[in-house]
């Protein structure tokens, strides 16, 4: 299953679930998450790869800034990965 196909299944199982997500694009920063998701005063950043796919080390340490501030990030390899995340 390419990257696409997984983030568009989360994509839609969140909305039906009452998430917003936003596509995150920060021109001047690499490596930052694919999408930003909202809901309930929670905000959860989403790297999505396929099956067996990798971070890049500039994706590892944008993940840890992100995470050393509190944030929630998830590497999200398919729907049900994503279910179980945002039942935590």
């Amino acid at each position: 299953m390419l990257e696409s196909e997984i983030e568009k299944a989360c994509c839609k199982w969140a909305a039906s679930e009452g998430w917003s997500s936003y596509k995150f694009v920060s021109p001047s920063k690499r490596g930052v998450p694919d999408r930003i998701f909202l809901r309930d005063n929670k905000t959860v950043f989403v790297e999505f790869k396929r099956p067996g796919g990798k971070l890049s080390k500039i994706q590892e340490r944008e993940i840890e800034k992100l995470r050393a501030q509190q944030f929630k990030v998830f590497v999200i390899y398919s729907l049900r990965s994503m279910q179980i995340a945002f039942s935590r």
